[in-house]
């Protein structure tokens, strides 16, 4: 079972004010190979999993931003965690339709 959900929202800075969209989508695409649960949401994507797994993610993302290009990143998280489990769905499921 899960012992973490890490939410992020990644804001890569770019050479010339290009568009960070792709840059995103980029980040995005790091996590949906690590296979873990996630859910991305207009102002930032929140993981569900094992807390060091998912910050190795973190980490991975990062190094992504400067694989493209990107000179520096800014990286907003919030963890919470629980040693005995913890779910996103368990959290948020009297609001899903």
């Amino acid at each position: 079972m899960a012992n973490a959900l890490v939410s992020i929202q990644i804001l890569p800075r770019t050479k010339n004010n290009e568009d960070i969209i792709p840059y995103v989508d980029a980040a995005i695409a790091v996590i949906d190979r690590s296979g873990v649960k996630y859910r991305v949401a207009p102002l930032e994507t929140t993981m569900e999993g094992e807390l060091d797994v998912l910050l190795q993610i973190i980490k991975e993302m990062n190094d992504e931003m400067i694989t493209m290009g990107s000179p520096s990143v800014l990286s907003q998280i919030k963890i919470a965690y629980n040693p005995t489990g913890m779910s996103m769905d368990k959290l948020t499921a009297k609001y899903d339709k």
